[in-house]
């Protein structure tokens, strides 16, 4: 129940927000393109090792992100070219936070850690092949958006490693950064995998109707041929 109070709170706010925009006629565009400014110097912050401040720049950011698809909706500019536009520049967004995460831990500081680096670099890769299969799926099925890791959750997990990031601090909840890096990168295998196989199956049975439909198209050719001939005689 106040979960739910809180949620609806949180969307009047949102909707509130769009509605300003909309009036205001902002472009969608405009606001997809400082979302992704505000993950690129988030990018910086984790290379910096500012992880507190990367998180509510995060915050922010993804704000923005929520933001353009709702204005374009409410103010009648849905284009093809914001949604190509917003789509790759999300790709950007989940990359540079990796990267940012990848110099980090390979500075020569305290928090030096080859096996971070290592799983920062998977999780890029992880993430990159669970977006490509998903756009390439959806040239040949018509949704491929299964899997439990998809972009939502990369950034949620991001937030909760940066705003728990308390260097010296001996909490169990703190300093979480390497463990979501873990998830990250397992996850988004699994997901890829989970999507390879949802496609497989899907055109799997794509082929069979398709097989169906021609088989009784050609047992129903003679049959047709048959009574075409005997009409005529």
């Amino acid at each position: 129940m106040f979960g739910a109070s809180i949620g609806r709170a949180a969307q009047r706010i949102i909707d509130a927000i769009v509605r300003w925009l909309a009036l205001g006629h902002i472009n969608p565009n405009i606001l997809t393109v400082i979302g992704v400014s505000l993950n690129v110097g988030c990018g910086l912050l984790f290379g910096l090792g500012w992880f507190f401040s990367a998180g509510i720049a995060l915050i922010v950011a993804n704000l923005f992100d929520m933001l353009d698809g709702q204005v374009a909706r409410l103010s009648g500019r849905v284009t093809r070219f914001g949604g190509f536009l917003d789509s790759s520049l999300d790709r950007l967004s989940d990359m540079v936070v990796f990267v940012g995460l990848m110099v980090f831990y390979a500075r020569d500081t305290e928090f030096h850690s080859t096996l971070n680096v290592f799983l920062a670099g998977a999780g890029l890769m992880g993430s990159v092949m669970v977006s490509y299969a998903s756009a390439r799926a959806e040239s040949l099925i018509p949704k491929c958006d299964v899997g439990f890791l998809r972009r939502p959750e990369r950034v949620v997990l991001f937030i909760i490693g940066a705003l728990s990031t308390h260097p010296g601090s001996t909490n169990f909840f703190a300093n979480r950064m390497p463990a979501v890096l873990w998830v990250l990168a397992v996850g988004s295998y699994w997901t890829f995998a989970h999507r390879m196989y949802h496609t497989w199956r899907e055109l799997t049975k794509s082929d069979a109707k398709i097989a169906n439909v021609d088989a009784e198209a050609s047992y129903d050719r003679p049959k047709r041929a048959e009574v075409a001939i005997s009409q005529v005689q």
